[in-house]
């Protein structure tokens, strides 16, 4: 440790100390007693030396002990001097009282342990703490909230058009056979309908109107036969009373007829809110030049990933002026959670074994109104995950012509979609995890990266399932 400068004036301030860590890491944090081991202080890499980090923070003068959470494991540097108490082997640095000092690290346990504030900060990042601690005042929340707010007021849906790209569309008169062959050979999991009759956007379809059309054909009651397939169009289907009037959760839920689009020129609060308030994962950006809409084009498909790539960009100089981004996930109300662990939104976790069958699978994803699943062994440790969009594979080689839901797993159902996500970089999208003691600006910048919509949060080292986050989660957070 070495100080920068002196500030707060003379022996009764503060000194900016810099704290090194020498063993590498993926993540590292500085907690100790100068800050009450009240806050995770992010360490930055060194340019050129891909094992050291260091953090620059205020200390007072006297007696302190600190520690590093590197990947989630409290650690202590061994080359540095270090005490052990009954919590554990702390590191220890003395400033002197004198005008001109310098800081000695010193051996022993000369010094005065916050043990009640150490033992909250080692439960929250270990992950047996149900409740959240470490925390920061309602000012600060409200603080941090408004300035995201104002700046996505002031920046349009225009600013997430890429400068090159494509948005695919499919025609409403197409046979709905061939529209999920598209969406699989397309690699998406959706697309805007187009109405050539009425020149005009008119809905979306999704992989959730496959997974709809299987439990139709599973069902031995249903009208509808695998050869309608063939010419049954997407605008049949979604005129269909079994897609009005469908029963979800033993209620009758009268699915939206009209599209939820945006403009350009719609600030990017206008369009999270849409997309939060009518529970979609994109909205289609569509501009028209004429006043009676006539003539529209679409020019993007926004997501919640796309603005929170643009607020961490933003931000990303400044993020101390957010101070609710330095929060640990597991210590926000974001998120569901395994009811050992918590539910600080409420909602319990889902979880399957690979042996579950798909049938049981797409129940869960529609009566329980959630995108994914996680995949879990005896031990609860994450396996794998399951979404709806996984649901586009059955399309290949026509797969779903000659499969039984109740008969197929899981696991098998996986193994259909292993040439889609073949290579390691897809795989990785689909399966991202992270740790409770993640910071949320951490966890946000995962989730702005392409096609990633969930993190599993799993426990260090087992990697057993502890909850998940998705980007809705975030979003509600981020805008109260």
């Amino acid at each position: 440790m070495e100080p920068v400068r002196e500030a707060g004036g003379g022996v009764t301030g503060t000194v900016l100390t810099r704290f090194v860590w020498t063993h590498g890491g993926r993540n590292v944090f500085l907690s100790g007693s100068f800050n009450r081991w009240g806050e995770l202080i992010p360490m930055s890499p060194v340019e050129g030396c891909p094992n050291v980090f260091q953090a620059i923070y205020g200390i007072t003068h006297g007696n302190h002990q600190y520690k590093f959470l590197v990947d989630g494991e409290w650690r202590h540097d061994e080359l540095q001097p270090y005490t052990t108490t009954e919590y554990g082997i702390l590191n220890t640095i003395q400033f002197n009282m004198e005008a001109n000092f310098n800081p000695e690290m010193i051996p022993g346990s000369s010094m005065e342990l916050d043990n009640e504030a150490f033992t909250r900060l080692v439960s929250v990042s270990d992950g047996t703490l149900t409740g959240g601690v470490l925390s920061i005042s309602e000012a600060d929340l409200q603080v941090s909230r408004h300035r995201i707010s104002v700046f996505l007021t002031t920046h349009t849906a225009y600013e997430l058009l890429p400068q090159s790209g494509k948005v695919v569309a499919l025609d409403v008169d197409l046979p709905v056979k061939q529209a999920f062959h598209i969406l699989f050979e397309q690699g998406i999991p959706m697309a805007p309908l187009w109405d050539f009759s009425r020149g005009q956007f008119v809905g979306v379809l999704s992989a959730l109107d496959f997974i709809l059309i299987l439990r139709e054909l599973g069902n031995n009651g249903s009208d509808f036969t695998e050869e309608e397939l063939d010419t049954h169009t997407i605008s049949a289907w979604k005129e269909g009373k079994s897609y009005l009037n469908r029963q979800i959760d033993g209620h009758v839920r009268a699915l939206p007829r009209h599209l939820i689009h945006a403009g350009p020129y719609d600030n990017l609060k206008e369009v999270a809110l849409r997309i939060l308030q009518n529970e979609v994962a994109t909205v289609p950006i569509i501009h028209s030049s004429s006043e009676d809409g006539s003539f529209p084009q679409l020019l993007h498909l926004a997501s919640l990933s796309g603005i929170l790539k643009c607020i961490c960009r933003y931000f990303r100089h400044c993020s101390g002026t957010l101070p609710m981004l330095q929060l640990p996930i597991g210590a926000i109300p974001v998120g569901s959670w395994v009811p050992s662990i918590g539910e600080p939104s409420g909602r319990p976790l889902a979880m399957l074994r690979p042996s579950a069958s798909l049938s049981s699978a797409l129940n869960l994803l529609i009566q329980a109104q959630v995108s994914s699943i996680p995949i879990v062994d005896e031990n609860d440790s994450l396996i794998d995950i399951y979404c709806r969009s996984d649901i586009t594979a059955l399309a290949k080689d026509k797969i779903y012509t000659h499969i039984n839901l109740n008969e197929m797993t899981i696991n098998q159902a996986l193994q259909l979609g292993q040439d889609v996500y073949s290579s390691y970089d897809l795989r990785s999208q689909r399966c991202q995890m992270c740790l409770r003691s993640d910071t949320l600006h951490k966890v946000m910048e995962r989730l702005a990266n392409p096609g990633v919509r969930r993190l599993v949060i799993v426990e260090a080292g087992s990697k057993r399932v502890e909850g998940i986050v998705t980007l809705s989660d975030i979003f509600r957070f981020l805008l109260g």
